[in-house]
């Protein structure tokens, strides 16, 4: 068992590495707030919105959006920084192996979670957009958008989606260390779906085009990352025999 002084020694160790990542994101935050201006302009000039007048409806609405800018600029260049610190800070629990082999964690996590961005920014809130609007045009709605409306539709697909592409690397990262395997992932796949599903619902418009648009994606990735686990147990099973093939280690 862990005593008294190793708990404190993990509670302070922990500490610092989050009083590090949160310095980082005030800087980051600023730079984003800096930056917030010519992001808003990128983004009101993508095909998604160069036709949708941008309206406000209080005098804080563009406040809050100039803030909500920074801050996504802040998330997204803080990330890899996170990823890092939660390394290191399990760092310590792993063997040499281990810990050479859960590095590549941190660069993948990353690639997945910028791929994930790229992902939802392009091609699913695009295609929200272009249903929703859509709709509204075939009920004869006059279409007069709200600036904060907008932007915060954006920031809730875009983030979740993000972050759930980091899934395969999660996923392949617990396998490296023998917390998961793909036989329990098949076994959990009906509740993961649910699951999925839910938050599909969730992150996505209330209507049927943009919730699949959101679950689908979730759906692959979750099958993707059984591949992924299987994928390195069956390589780990070619260099060890004492390997479980149905999805496991044979740890006592």
């Amino acid at each position: 068992m862990i005593n008294s002084d190793e708990w404190i020694t993990h509670l302070t160790e922990l500490r610092k590495r989050l009083i590090w990542v949160m310095l980082f994101f005030i800087l980051t935050l600023a730079a984003g707030l800096y930056m917030s201006p010519k992001v808003l302009l990128y983004i009101k000039n993508r095909p998604a919105a160069a036709d949708i007048a941008w309206n406000v409806f209080s005098l804080t609405d563009g406040m809050f959006i100039y803030m909500k800018c920074g801050f996504l600029v802040a998330v997204f260049f803080t990330v890899p920084l996170a990823l890092y610190h939660i390394w290191a800070f399990v760092r310590p629990g792993l063997t040499e192996d281990e810990a050479k082999k859960t590095f590549w964690f941190v660069p993948l996590a990353f690639v997945l979670f910028f791929i994930g961005v790229a992902f939802s920014f392009y091609v699913a809130f695009p295609m929200m957009v272009t249903f929703l609007s859509s709709m509204n045009k075939t009920v004869g709605a006059v279409e007069t958008y709200g600036m904060d409306k907008y932007f915060s539709l954006m920031f809730s697909v875009v983030f979740p989606l993000a972050l759930a592409f980091e899934m395969p690397a999660v996923v392949l990262f617990l396998t490296r260390l023998g917390i998961l395997g793909p036989a329990l992932l098949r076994k959990a796949r009906k509740y993961v779906y649910l699951a999925l599903a839910v938050v599909g619902s969730m992150i996505s418009p209330p209507d049927f085009v943009s919730h699949l648009s959101v679950t689908i994606p979730l759906i692959l990735l979750f099958e993707l990352s059984i591949l992924v686990s299987r994928w390195y147990l069956h390589r780990k099973e070619l260099n060890n025999p004492l390997i479980d093939p149905k999805g496991g280690t044979n740890h006592v």
